[in-house]
């Protein structure tokens, strides 16, 4: 008796998320905390600290380095 669905390992065209949005927009508004979340790093004064000078550095751009 077979319990896996075969469907459900391939990749459907309508399962897959179009890659105009798997991109973020540069020039939009960029928190420092979605700089850290965008790392997996948890949300201390830490990585704000960082992700601030982060972004004052490289601006709105710097998630775009992060995310693809």
């Amino acid at each position: 008796m077979e319990t896996s669905q075969p469907d459900a390992s391939r990749p459907s065209e309508e399962r897959v998320t179009p890659d105009s949005l798997l991109h973020t927009r540069t020039g939009t508004e960029v928190a420092p905390e979605d700089l850290v979340l965008a790392t997996g790093r948890d949300l201390t004064p830490r990585n704000l600290e960082w992700a601030q000078r982060k972004l004052d550095r490289e601006g709105p751009a710097a998630i775009e380095k992060l995310l693809p």
